[in-house]
């Protein structure tokens, strides 16, 4: 593997889930040596609101907490197009229910090419929660490198 395997994380808004997982997966790649980088998008980047700014603070909380510095990580939501997902070597989708139809809606094809994790939105669990999850799933996948 050389340092240009790319991982795209998707969620909804390109917001809260998958910029966690992005900044989690980058700080723990680096890390452990592995040679994979992460992004993320959002299928649906219209639902953030332009006064939620450019990400979600509970997220760079729970970073802090970590010990994880985000210095310039810290960007506005990025819309995903296909061309992102053509450039991916790997893509997961964090919520299955959530993020199947809208591939299939938005990027049709897509949906069956794209790997899912079942971590839904805070209107169907708590933030701590869904954090904790996508933190475990990044941690599975970290300990997985030699397959990534």
């Amino acid at each position: 593997m050389n340092a240009n395997h790319h991982l795209l994380f998707l969620c909804t808004g390109n917001y809260y889930r998958s910029r966690f997982a992005e900044i989690l997966f980058n700080t723990r790649a680096v890390e452990a040596g592995i040679p994979w980088r992460a992004s993320s998008r959002g299928l649906a980047t219209e639902v953030i609101g332009p006064g939620d700014g450019p990400i979600s603070p509970l997220v760079l909380r729970v970073l802090n907490q970590r010990g994880i510095q985000v210095g310039d990580q810290v960007r506005f939501p990025i819309q995903l197009s296909e061309r992102d997902l053509l450039a991916a070597n790997r893509v997961i989708a964090i919520d299955e229910d959530e993020h199947r139809p809208m591939l299939a809606r938005r990027y049709p094809g897509w949906e069956e090419r794209v790997e899912y994790w079942h971590i839904p939105d805070v209107h169907r669990t708590s933030a701590e929660e869904a954090l904790n999850a996508i933190e475990a799933k990044v941690n599975e996948l970290i300990g997985q490198s030699e397959v990534l």
